[in-house]
């Protein structure tokens, strides 16, 4: 038999003349692996290939487009690469996210970064956050060994052929988008960002959730417009603040919605008697919010803000972009100039969703995060605090001041992922109808126990604030849907996008049951309590139903974040709050040493999340004893070191959120005793051992 003679430079050559049709064959074979690691399904991905051909040729030219660069280098192996991998690991996330979440990686998620890492050991075991971190070493590992190793192109570089190539590449991208939004292949707007992954695609999506944000400037916006919707908010109506003012509490519950509007599901009991109960006995309806299965910061936003998000980017968060820059109007800006106190609580991180930067330039006084929580221990069995510790510290915002307040109360024991194994030993409420055994025993049922519990805190909450000798208002509800992969035709009600609220008060205000969007609930609540202050706040309360509603309020929108602020005449009305962290304030009084390298901290109002730190190094193992005692060993401390108490963000960072007051360490001057023997010893008696530092 005669042997075939392969020449390999004729090959080489053939390739480099076919290289543009065969990068393009290799990025289609690409962006199919990539959409079924993203669709967790191989089957699934060819179907959408088969099913959706313009739009996965599409995604396929954008990935080519970025693939065309390699034509700028002689390493082009090396660089094709480079690209690919880059575009397969940010795949390989969005498989990742949906695995733990509904609403998949988007534009923003890349600024979430370190929100991500705080909480992955949350959605990971150490194992598989090892296994990540070595598949990610080896990636890194390889691509330098190919930049050393792999082969360059040989030939001439025509760059004045390869340089207009990719322009020309570009140009036709873009062509390609505009034809295809025009024809409605696309869409710029996603109504369910979850769907719109799947329907036009992950690279699509994700280049639109990244470059499209903000609010595009409105048609027809000037001075002139702006008056015209000012002057259209003013109904007569002039706030009123009686003798006795009513403070105002809002208590967004994670993941909290009524199981029994899923059709399939069965329960042995109803987890939120008491929820119900109060609606059927206070003012309560369904509750719009923006996201599903994730996003609690733009439920949270809607509501504090009364702006809705429909209007920014797909899969945008304003806390992650435009209020980390500027101040914005709230309700806490505007109950703060009407004499009220504001405060926030969270039993989770205070860095999480930036909350700790962005809480100030929403006009809030305190903010009480985990770390500034007496006892934080108990926790579920996926390690979230339980919101029954909630109640003492609402009750802390209460008693701080002489005068009203406003408390936005945001809860964290719903949470997800939920567990696809047993955790739990005896639930007290069983589940059958899902598909599986997983969703049954292990993911609804826990879900619905937790449920149980929230709903036993709620009714705590309700049985305190009745007892408290002002008047309140209580404005509950759920921020979202939570992450179980559930679809409209699953829900009694057909929508996803939806919750329950409820309005209790201990003043006997009339019920009126009435459907509200998170962005009008405040609104609603400061008319039935008689406060019509506010440009956005009197906007809803004016303009709710009525024609151009949701135009007006886009342009509304935009001047104020993004515009001129004509509706403020042109100025910044609202002024960053010099935010406290915690709403009582942490005090470090003194230290004593009670044997050689052994000291106990004295002060008030110490946690869990109090840590010595000397010379502004932290004592990592510094120990709480109770809120007016700290100790630390092993340590050694000299005249002159400054000593402080800082709290310690409870994330994988562990930043230094605050610090007290600093102490100058005065070293006492060792008095020997008489020992029985009639030696001498030193002193064990706490000496007086600080000065204040001036």
């Amino acid at each position: 038999m005669k042997k075939i003679k392969i020449n390999r430079g004729k090959v080489v050559r053939i390739c480099n003349w076919l290289s543009l049709p065969l990068q393009f064959l290799g990025v289609c074979l690409l962006y199919l692996v990539m959409e079924a690691i993203c669709r967790h399904s191989l089957y699934e991905a060819v179907s959408y290939m088969v099913g959706s051909k313009l739009v996965f040729l599409y995604n396929a030219f954008l990935i080519f487009v970025t693939t065309t660069l390699v034509y700028l280098t002689r390493r082009r192996i090396f660089a094709r690469i480079l690209i690919m991998s880059i575009w397969l690991v940010l795949g390989i996330i969005n498989g990742v996210v949906l695995a733990c979440r509904v609403t998949p990686f988007t534009g923003p998620d890349l600024k979430l970064v370190t929100e991500t890492l705080r909480i992955l050991n949350k959605y990971l075991s150490v194992g598989m956050v090892i296994v990540v971190i070595i598949l990610f070493l080896l990636l890194i590992a390889g691509l330098v060994w190919l930049a050393i190793k792999a082969p360059k192109y040989q030939g001439k570089m025509y760059y004045r052929l390869n340089i207009p190539l990719v322009i020309a590449a570009v140009a036709s991208f873009l062509l390609v988008t505009n034809v295809a939004l025009k024809e409605r292949v696309l869409s710029s707007y996603f109504g369910n960002i979850a769907f719109a992954y799947e329907d036009y695609g992950f690279p699509y999506c994700l280049g639109t959730t990244f470059f499209n944000t903000g609010i595009d400037c409105p048609n027809g916006y000037g001075e002139d417009l702006m008056q015209e919707i000012v002057l259209s908010t003013q109904t007569g109506e002039e706030t009123k603040i009686p003798e006795e003012p009513v403070n105002v509490i809002f208590l967004q519950l994670e993941s909290f919605f009524d199981p029994k509007q899923v059709e399939f599901l069965n329960l042995s009991e109803d987890p939120i008697p008491n929820f119900r109960r109060l609606m059927e006995e206070y003012t309560s309806g369904y509750f719009r919010v923006p996201s599903v299965g994730a996003g609690t910061a733009n439920t949270e936003f809607e509501t504090i803000t009364g702006m809705s998000l429909h209007y920014f980017g797909p899969g945008e968060y304003p806390y992650k972009s435009i209020l980390k820059e500027k101040t914005c109007e709230s309700v806490p800006y505007v109950l703060k100039g009407l004499g009220y106190s504001t405060h926030a609580i969270h039993n989770n991180e205070a860095n999480f969703y930036s909350r700790k930067s962005v809480f100030a330039n929403l006009g809030f006084q305190t903010f009480t995060s985990e770390e500034y929580m007496p006892d934080i221990s108990d926790t579920t069995p996926t390690d979230w605090v339980k919101d029954h510790i909630l109640t003492d510290e609402i009750v802390k915002c209460l008693d701080a001041t002489e005068g009203p307040d406003y408390i936005y109360t945001i809860s964290v024991q719903g949470h997800g992922d939920y567990p696809t194994e047993p955790v739990l030993e005896d639930p007290q409420i069983t589940v059958s109808g899902a598909e599986n055994r997983e969703k049954n025993n292990y993911s609804w049922e826990y879900y619905v126990n937790q449920l149980k519990e929230m709903d036993d805190f709620i009714q705590e909450l309700v049985d305190t604030l009745a007892e408290y000798d002002e008047p309140v208002v209580l404005v509950m509800y759920g921020d979202h849907l939570p992450t179980m992969g559930l679809e409209a035709e699953d829900l009694k009600n057909r929508y996803l996008f939806q919750t329950q609220y409820v309005m209790w008060d201990n003043m006997g205000l009339e019920k009126k049951d009435v459907n509200l969007a998170a962005y009008q609930i405040a609104a609603e609540v400061l008319d039935r309590i008689g406060i019509h202050d506010g440009t956005v706040l009197s906007y809803h309360q004016a303009r709710r139903g009525t024609k151009n509603y949701q135009v007006d309020l886009e342009a509304l929108q935009y001047d104020i974040l993004y515009g001129k602020q004509y509706v403020y005449q042109g100025q910044e009305p609202f002024m960053k709050t010099d935010l406290q962290l915690g709403v009582v304030p942490i005090t470090f009084t003194g230290i004593d040493e009670v044997s050689e390298g052994t000291y106990y901290i004295n002060g008030e109002n110490f946690t869990a999340s109090s840590k010595l730190e000397i010379n502004e190094e932290v004592v990592e193992d510094t120990i709480y004893l109770s809120s007016t005692l700290l100790m630390v060993r092993d340590v050694k401390l000299e005249d002159g070191d400054t000593l402080a108490v800082a709290q310690q963000s409870n994330s994988p960072t562990h930043r230094v959120l605050s610090r007290t007051n600093v102490i100058t360490y005065d070293a006492p001057i060792p008095e020997p005793d008489e020992e029985p023997d009639g030696t001498k010893g030193p002193s064990l008696i706490p000496q007086p051992s600080v000065t204040a530092a001036q």
